[in-house]
């Protein structure tokens, strides 16, 4: 699997646990100047802003280890121009995370979900 195809099911894995734990999609791959959002969902009135990082060997440390700082500044200044270029929007807002680990074929060994991961 090349890095896209390994990108591609973990955000597919990641919008079915999603969808489990009673989340909404709203949209996917949101992008704008400031930068991305995988994943934006809705659950109990609530926006979701949800980054997705998925990888196929912990060689290079975990999934959570991977986003910087600079990047919870992106996700932040991205969620920020969401929620100010969609009017009627629910003021309760928050970025979650959700690691991914997949095997050699491509099916999730772990899943992990951080609420509230960036401040």
């Amino acid at each position: 699997m090349n890095r896209k195809e390994v990108g591609d099911r973990g955000e597919k894995a990641a919008q079915s646990f999603l969808k489990k734990k009673g989340y909404r999609i709203k949209e996917t791959n949101y992008r704008c100047r400031e930068g991305e959002i995988d994943i934006v969902a809705e659950k109990k009135n609530c926006l979701i802003f949800i980054e997705v990082r998925t990888k196929t060997s912990g060689e290079f440390g975990s999934p959570e280890e991977s986003v910087t700082g600079a990047k919870k500044n992106k996700l932040t200044a991205t969620a920020l121009s969401y929620v100010s270029s969609h009017k009627d929007m629910t003021e309760s807002w928050q970025i979650d995370f959700i690691g991914i680990e997949l095997d050699q074929k491509g099916k999730p060994t772990r899943i992990e979900h951080i609420e509230h991961a960036v401040w």
